[in-house]
């Protein structure tokens, strides 16, 4: 026992002193690490191929069962952080936070790391209705689907959302030089390689165009992630659909894409309605759009994507507030179009053409078909409904083209 004890002085003894050589060569030290090894090896033996326990240290540890998992605590991270607005919180996911905020700007997600995590400031925390589950199909709506607190939409609100642009030259003597993007109408990403709209905004010839998915604050950068473009390679447009526009019957266009969307949080497809489905009267639905808050030219475009609340209004009811107008008391109103609105400072306007009326699906809280597109109207804003696309009028020949593109139903069918 002497003897063992001394050997280990000595050990301890020849450590020091190799510790106060590291101290004076150190720089020497640092370039051989191998060596050092090697020399501490030499100084104190191999290291012990067992633990206290007797066990091989190189074998893992057993899995613990699905109970045993259950039941070891939780070591959690540091998930403080500032909110946009300069107040102390913590990092959780949307539906654990009372205020709306969207992980996908950068503003509402701070320094929080976790993909579905915004900043929630300590007093808006709840700790109730968390979802966990993630959602997969057409029309989801992302945030919050109980309030209308804003007619500005969240970020990525409307993942199907699509602007149509048209691009032109910026100088017309030089049409191969820079080019202009011009907003034309909405429209909504069905499928990774269609959009679909009405006819009416691009049934013009050699027109040249560009869909642009995921965008939402024109004149910003707050957003974690990008939009999307892709050039439109072939517009198909009903055969039905008068172009020399004496009326608007069968309104329906799909802008064929020269690639896929890549499907994300700010881009996704909606659903159509079955064939021959139509909302019922008094289903209140959204529509988004840039469009004008008001005819002429007291209107302007807006910069952030806008959305509006409105009643789908009975064609039968609507038709009787149509023939009260210039339309005369003889008009009828056409089996492909539908109608809402209705309710005064309410209502889509010039430049929405396009853009859907988003009509929520029985039975699943946050999920949406495109019941209309916006086709036409005879105000902004007024007791007057607005005309719609038939989207499930229309459903049998969107179906039609879709399949002599090779493509199936399975994205914009619930």
């Amino acid at each position: 026992m002497v003897q063992l004890i001394l050997d280990n002085c000595d050990k301890m003894a020849r450590a020091a002193f190799f510790i106060f050589l590291l101290g004076l060569c150190q720089a020497q030290v640092n370039d051989a690490d191998e060596d050092l090894a090697k020399l501490l090896e030499q100084i104190f033996g191999k290291a012990p191929t067992t633990n206290v326990s007797g066990l091989p240290t190189n074998i893992p540890a057993p899995i613990p069962s699905l109970k045993e998992k259950d039941e070891v605590p939780m070591v959690e991270s540091n998930t403080q952080c500032m909110t946009a607005d300069g107040r102390e919180g913590s990092c959780t996911v949307p539906s654990g936070c009372t205020k709306i905020l969207s992980p996908l700007r950068k503003s509402d997600k701070g320094i929080c790391i976790g993909a579905d995590e915004i900043c929630c400031g300590f007093e808006d925390i709840s700790l109730s209705g968390v979802e966990t589950v993630p959602k997969s199909g057409c029309g989801w709506r992302n945030g919050d689907n109980t309030e209308i607190l804003s007619d500005n939409t969240e970020f990525a609100e409307f993942p199907w959302i699509v602007a149509v642009l048209k691009v032109v030259p910026a100088n017309p003597e030089k049409p191969e030089g820079s080019k202009l993007y011009l907003y034309t109408c909405g429209g909504s990403v069905i499928h990774p390689r269609v959009v679909l709209t009405t006819a009416h905004n691009v049934y013009e010839k050699n027109l040249n165009l560009r869909a642009r998915a995921g965008e939402w604050n024109t004149t910003s950068e707050d957003e974690v992630l990008p939009y999307q473009d892709r050039n439109v390679e072939r517009i198909i447009i009903h055969e039905l659909f008068n172009t020399k526009r004496t009326n608007l019957f069968n309104d329906v266009a799909l802008l064929v894409l020269d690639k896929p969307l890549d499907f994300v949080s700010n881009v996704n497809s909606i659903c159509l309605p079955p064939a021959g489905e139509r909302a019922v009267d008094g289903t209140r639905c959204f529509s988004a759009g840039w469009g004008k808050k008001k005819f002429g030219k007291a209107g302007a475009y807006q910069t952030v994507l806008k959305k509006v609340q409105i009643p789908v209004i009975d064609r039968s009811k609507c038709q009787r507030e149509l023939r009260k107008t210039r339309l005369g008391p003889v008009f009828n109103l056409h089996n492909t179009f539908m109608c809402a609105g209705g309710e005064p400072n309410k209502d889509t306007c010039t430049g929405d053409g396009g853009s859907p009326l988003m009509c929520p699906i029985n039975g699943q809280v946050g999920r949406y078909t495109a019941s209309g597109m916006v086709a036409w109207g005879l105000g902004c804003g007024d007791a007057l409904p607005a005309v719609y696309a038939d989207v499930g009028a229309l459903r049998p020949w969107i179906d039609a083209k879709m399949a002599e593109l090779g493509f199936g139903q399975d994205s914009y069918t619930y």
